[in-house]
């Protein structure tokens, strides 16, 4: 099969699209034929040499992929050849076939075509698992999300508003805000322009969940930012790796602060986390309660331009690659 290898980490001039050997599906596995696979920030961190995949996963790049089953491995039950699925990766998906356990599969919304279901299983997962399962997130909290331009953000704006809470977001740019609200978004914030703490305490006394894709740079604030009784869950780290926390901040609050990942979590923590979401996330995907946001689709050959585009900024949503 052919796939996107890396000559060497570095930049996206060195992402081949070279041939390499066929996967093989274990037990409790199925073999995809891959129609698309989608572009996560993850994927440029590993590309730069930052991210190496966990024990036993593909060096390939893709955390997630649409497409068709096209072998069962040994004791996969409930899944037949030539089902049109998507699923959650731990790497592989930058490739034509890849091979992944059937419990981190999810039959294709009703109304989802093939592609874009490729944008779906990444962020539906991470999503749902912080701010659905760990944090708690209920009609009437207010849900405050940085980065709400991106794949993570564009996806927690409708899960937000469909489980009947008020949705705040940052993104850079007036436009990006705009968009953001189209989604859904109550409180829009210019994080280039505003402090999201003084906006936030504007329209609320806070918000109940925070979810952040920044890290260090944005700790101390996101304490200020909790209400009484808050979750923050951290699960990136653009804006570093350190930062410094106010216990005590913490304490009057009884504020709580998680930091997750999806991909290093073991194959049954995954199934745990795909079965909630297919039972209690994906009918509002069937409905079109939830709809992926795919700000634009390029051959599997051309993911330098993908990872690109992504580094430059400018996307909306998901960036999708089609293996065909």
């Amino acid at each position: 099969m052919r796939a996107i290898t890396i000559r060497e980490p570095g930049g996206p001039e060195n992402l081949e699209w070279t041939e390499v050997p066929d996967p093989v599906p274990a037990a409790g596995e199925v073999l995809l034929d891959v129609a698309a696979t989608a572009v996560n920030r993850a994927d440029l961190l590993q590309r730069q040499g930052n991210y190496p995949p966990p024990p036993g996963a593909s060096e390939i790049l893709g955390l997630e992929c649409s497409g068709t089953i096209a072998e069962l491995g040994e004791g996969v039950e409930g899944w037949q050849v030539g089902d049109e699925v998507c699923a959650l990766l731990a790497g592989g998906g930058y490739a034509e076939k890849v091979a992944v356990p059937a419990v981190q599969l999810l039959p294709l919304p009703s109304e989802v075509e093939l592609i874009s279901a490729a944008g779906l299983p990444e962020v539906a997962c991470t999503v749902w698992s912080n701010v659905v399962q760990l944090a708690g997130l209920s009609e009437g909290d207010v849900l405050l999300v940085h980065g709400g331009a991106g794949g993570i953000g564009t996806h927690a704006i409708q899960v937000g508003k469909a489980l009947g809470a008020t949705v705040a977001v940052t993104a850079g740019s007036a436009e990006r805000l705009d968009r953001c609200r189209q989604l859904g978004a109550d409180i829009t914030i210019n994080y280039r322009e505003q402090d999201f703490v003084e906006e936030l305490k504007k329209h609320t006394a806070g918000a109940d969940v925070i979810l952040d894709n920044m890290g260090a740079k944005y700790l101390g604030r996101n304490v200020d930012a909790l209400a009484d009784g808050g979750h923050l869950v951290v699960i990136g780290m653009q804006g570093g790796v350190k930062g410094e926390l106010n216990i005590g901040k913490l304490l009057r609050k009884r504020g709580t602060v998680s930091a997750t990942a999806l991909r290093s979590r073991p194959v049954e923590q995954k199934g745990a986390i795909v079965a909630d979401v297919r039972e209690r996330l994906w009918p509002l995907v069937a409905e079109g309660t939830v709809q992926p946001v795919i700000d634009q689709v390029l051959p599997l050959a051309d993911a330098a331009e993908a990872h690109r585009a992504l580094e430059e900024g400018g996307v909306f949503g998901k960036v999708l690659l089609t293996a065909k």
